[in-house]
Protein backbone atom coordinates (compact mmCIF):
# COMPACT_ATOMS: atom_id res chain seq x y z
CA UNK A 1 0.00 0.00 0.00
CA UNK A 2 1.23 3.48 -0.89
CA UNK A 3 1.61 5.28 2.45
CA UNK A 4 1.07 8.74 0.94
CA UNK A 5 -2.14 7.64 -0.76
CA UNK A 6 -3.31 5.98 2.44
CA UNK A 7 -2.72 9.04 4.64
CA UNK A 8 -3.38 11.93 2.23
CA UNK A 9 -5.65 10.41 -0.41
CA UNK A 10 -9.13 11.75 -0.95
CA UNK A 11 -11.89 9.83 0.85
CA UNK A 12 -13.26 8.73 -2.54
CA UNK A 13 -10.13 6.57 -2.93
CA UNK A 14 -10.73 3.01 -1.73
CA UNK A 15 -7.17 2.89 -0.39
CA UNK A 16 -7.35 6.02 1.77
CA UNK A 17 -7.73 6.29 5.54
CA UNK A 18 -10.62 8.71 5.00
CA UNK A 19 -12.49 6.06 3.04
CA UNK A 20 -12.00 3.53 5.82
CA UNK A 21 -13.64 5.92 8.28
CA UNK A 22 -16.47 6.45 5.81
CA UNK A 23 -17.06 2.71 5.47
CA UNK A 24 -17.27 2.31 9.25
CA UNK A 25 -19.93 5.04 9.36
CA UNK A 26 -21.88 3.20 6.68
CA UNK A 27 -21.96 0.10 8.86
CA UNK A 28 -23.77 2.21 11.46
CA UNK A 29 -26.14 3.58 8.80
CA UNK A 30 -26.96 0.16 7.34
CA UNK A 31 -27.69 -1.23 10.79
CA UNK A 32 -30.18 1.57 11.41
CA UNK A 33 -32.08 1.11 8.14
CA UNK A 34 -32.06 -2.67 7.76
CA UNK A 35 -35.61 -3.11 9.07
CA UNK A 36 -37.24 -0.28 7.13
CA UNK A 37 -39.82 -1.37 4.51
CA UNK A 38 -38.35 -1.81 1.06
CA UNK A 39 -37.79 -0.16 -1.30
CA UNK A 40 -36.25 2.68 0.71
CA UNK A 41 -36.36 6.11 -0.94
CA UNK A 42 -33.21 8.08 -0.13
CA UNK A 43 -32.41 11.71 -0.94
CA UNK A 44 -28.63 12.14 -0.81
CA UNK A 45 -27.77 15.83 -0.51
CA UNK A 46 -24.40 16.66 -2.02
CA UNK A 47 -23.27 13.10 -2.62
CA UNK A 48 -22.10 11.13 -5.66
CA UNK A 49 -22.55 7.76 -7.30
CA UNK A 50 -19.11 6.49 -6.23
CA UNK A 51 -20.11 6.79 -2.59
CA UNK A 52 -23.06 4.44 -3.05
CA UNK A 53 -21.07 2.03 -5.19
CA UNK A 54 -18.46 1.89 -2.47
CA UNK A 55 -21.15 1.22 0.13
CA UNK A 56 -22.53 -1.69 -2.00
CA UNK A 57 -26.01 -0.14 -2.21
CA UNK A 58 -25.71 0.96 -5.85
CA UNK A 59 -27.85 -1.06 -8.32
CA UNK A 60 -29.69 -2.64 -5.39
CA UNK A 61 -33.45 -2.46 -6.12
CA UNK A 62 -34.20 -2.23 -2.39
CA UNK A 63 -32.89 1.36 -2.48
CA UNK A 64 -34.10 4.20 -4.70
CA UNK A 65 -31.44 6.90 -4.40
CA UNK A 66 -31.82 10.48 -5.61
CA UNK A 67 -28.53 12.42 -5.52
CA UNK A 68 -28.97 16.20 -5.37
CA UNK A 69 -26.19 18.62 -6.29
CA UNK A 70 -25.71 22.07 -7.78
CA UNK A 71 -24.79 20.29 -11.03
CA UNK A 72 -26.11 17.11 -12.61
CA UNK A 73 -23.80 14.18 -13.41
CA UNK A 74 -24.07 10.96 -15.39
CA UNK A 75 -24.86 7.77 -13.49
CA UNK A 76 -24.58 4.11 -14.42
CA UNK A 77 -26.33 2.50 -11.44
CA UNK A 78 -29.90 1.41 -12.10
CA UNK A 79 -31.23 2.66 -8.75
CA UNK A 80 -29.59 6.12 -8.71
CA UNK A 81 -30.68 9.35 -10.38
CA UNK A 82 -28.86 12.69 -10.38
CA UNK A 83 -30.79 15.95 -10.07
CA UNK A 84 -29.99 19.64 -9.71
CA UNK A 85 -30.95 21.31 -6.45
CA UNK A 86 -29.86 23.39 -3.50
CA UNK A 87 -29.37 22.00 0.01
CA UNK A 88 -30.80 25.11 1.66
CA UNK A 89 -34.02 25.12 -0.37
CA UNK A 90 -35.74 21.81 -1.09
CA UNK A 91 -39.11 23.38 -1.85
CA UNK A 92 -39.53 21.12 -4.89
CA UNK A 93 -40.17 18.28 -2.42
CA UNK A 94 -43.16 17.82 -0.14
CA UNK A 95 -43.01 17.03 3.57
CA UNK A 96 -41.81 13.47 4.26
CA UNK A 97 -41.41 12.76 0.54
CA UNK A 98 -38.41 10.51 1.19
CA UNK A 99 -37.91 7.68 3.65
CA UNK A 100 -34.44 9.06 4.44
CA UNK A 101 -32.63 12.31 3.81
CA UNK A 102 -28.91 11.61 3.85
CA UNK A 103 -25.87 13.88 3.88
CA UNK A 104 -22.21 13.10 4.43
CA UNK A 105 -19.70 15.93 5.08
CA UNK A 106 -21.74 18.57 3.26
CA UNK A 107 -23.33 20.90 5.80
CA UNK A 108 -19.94 22.34 6.82
CA UNK A 109 -19.47 23.65 3.25
CA UNK A 110 -22.40 26.09 3.37
CA UNK A 111 -20.34 29.15 4.39
CA UNK A 112 -22.69 30.58 7.03
CA UNK A 113 -24.57 29.38 10.08
CA UNK A 114 -27.76 30.74 8.52
CA UNK A 115 -27.37 28.38 5.56
CA UNK A 116 -26.68 25.47 7.88
CA UNK A 117 -29.90 26.23 9.77
CA UNK A 118 -31.83 26.29 6.48
CA UNK A 119 -30.38 22.96 5.34
CA UNK A 120 -31.04 21.33 8.72
CA UNK A 121 -34.70 22.40 8.60
CA UNK A 122 -35.14 21.11 5.04
CA UNK A 123 -33.46 17.80 5.85
CA UNK A 124 -35.88 17.22 8.70
CA UNK A 125 -38.88 18.34 6.67
CA UNK A 126 -38.54 16.23 3.53
CA UNK A 127 -37.36 13.00 5.18
CA UNK A 128 -39.31 10.69 7.46
CA UNK A 129 -35.87 9.76 8.75
CA UNK A 130 -32.57 11.55 8.37
CA UNK A 131 -28.83 10.96 8.68
CA UNK A 132 -26.49 13.96 8.59
CA UNK A 133 -22.76 13.61 9.26
CA UNK A 134 -20.30 16.43 9.90
CA UNK A 135 -16.65 16.58 11.06
CA UNK A 136 -16.05 17.86 14.58
CA UNK A 137 -14.63 21.39 14.80
CA UNK A 138 -12.46 20.41 17.78
CA UNK A 139 -11.05 17.11 16.54
CA UNK A 140 -7.28 17.38 16.59
CA UNK A 141 -6.95 16.92 12.80
CA UNK A 142 -8.96 19.06 10.39
CA UNK A 143 -10.17 16.52 7.78
CA UNK A 144 -10.14 18.75 4.69
CA UNK A 145 -6.52 19.81 5.12
CA UNK A 146 -5.26 16.92 7.29
CA UNK A 147 -3.54 19.38 9.61
CA UNK A 148 -3.93 19.97 13.34
CA UNK A 149 -6.17 22.89 14.43
CA UNK A 150 -5.68 24.83 11.17
CA UNK A 151 -9.38 25.73 11.14
CA UNK A 152 -8.91 27.62 14.43
CA UNK A 153 -6.22 29.88 12.96
CA UNK A 154 -6.87 33.26 11.26
CA UNK A 155 -7.83 32.88 7.59
CA UNK A 156 -4.71 34.66 6.31
CA UNK A 157 -2.50 32.17 8.16
CA UNK A 158 -4.55 29.27 6.81
CA UNK A 159 -4.08 30.64 3.30
CA UNK A 160 -0.32 30.98 3.76
CA UNK A 161 0.03 27.41 5.04
CA UNK A 162 -2.05 25.95 2.22
CA UNK A 163 -0.50 27.89 -0.67
CA UNK A 164 3.10 28.40 0.46
CA UNK A 165 3.92 25.10 2.12
CA UNK A 166 3.38 21.41 1.42
CA UNK A 167 2.12 20.67 4.94
CA UNK A 168 -1.44 20.00 3.75
CA UNK A 169 -1.68 16.66 1.93
CA UNK A 170 1.96 16.98 0.82
CA UNK A 171 1.34 19.71 -1.77
CA UNK A 172 0.86 23.43 -2.28
CA UNK A 173 -2.79 24.24 -2.91
CA UNK A 174 -3.95 26.29 -5.87
CA UNK A 175 -4.64 29.80 -4.54
CA UNK A 176 -8.19 30.04 -5.88
CA UNK A 177 -9.09 26.58 -4.63
CA UNK A 178 -7.59 27.29 -1.21
CA UNK A 179 -9.48 30.56 -0.88
CA UNK A 180 -12.74 28.83 -1.82
CA UNK A 181 -12.26 26.18 0.88
CA UNK A 182 -11.23 28.65 3.56
CA UNK A 183 -14.24 30.87 2.86
CA UNK A 184 -16.85 28.10 2.66
CA UNK A 185 -15.93 25.65 5.43
CA UNK A 186 -17.60 26.22 8.79
CA UNK A 187 -17.16 23.25 11.09
CA UNK A 188 -19.58 22.99 14.02
CA UNK A 189 -18.87 21.97 17.59
CA UNK A 190 -21.11 19.42 19.29
CA UNK A 191 -23.24 22.21 20.76
CA UNK A 192 -23.49 23.97 17.39
CA UNK A 193 -24.63 20.76 15.73
CA UNK A 194 -27.12 19.91 18.45
CA UNK A 195 -28.73 23.32 17.96
CA UNK A 196 -29.20 22.52 14.27
CA UNK A 197 -30.92 19.21 15.12
CA UNK A 198 -32.37 19.76 18.62
CA UNK A 199 -34.69 16.74 18.57
CA UNK A 200 -32.20 14.31 17.07
CA UNK A 201 -29.91 11.68 18.48
CA UNK A 202 -26.22 12.54 18.00
CA UNK A 203 -23.92 9.60 17.35
CA UNK A 204 -20.23 10.29 17.95
CA UNK A 205 -17.75 8.73 15.56
CA UNK A 206 -14.76 8.17 17.84
CA UNK A 207 -11.05 7.87 17.16
CA UNK A 208 -8.74 7.28 20.13
CA UNK A 209 -11.63 8.25 22.46
CA UNK A 210 -12.07 11.61 20.69
CA UNK A 211 -15.12 12.61 18.65
CA UNK A 212 -13.92 12.69 15.05
CA UNK A 213 -17.35 13.53 13.66
CA UNK A 214 -21.01 13.68 14.59
CA UNK A 215 -24.08 12.10 13.01
CA UNK A 216 -27.52 13.59 13.64
CA UNK A 217 -30.31 11.06 13.09
CA UNK A 218 -33.79 10.16 14.26
CA UNK A 219 -33.69 6.37 13.84
CA UNK A 220 -35.03 4.27 16.71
Amino acid sequence: MNLKSFLFGDSTSNQSLGNQFRQKRMIFFKEKIKNLPKPIRILDIGGNEHFWKNSTLASNPDYEITVLNLEKFNVTSTNIISIIGNAVDLSEFSDNEFDITFSNSVIEHLTTRENQVKMAKEVQRVGCNYYVQVPNKFFFIEPHYLLPIINLLPKNIQFFILTKTILSRGKKWDKEFARQYIDEILLPSYNDFKKLFPKSKIWRERFFLMSKSFVAHNFD
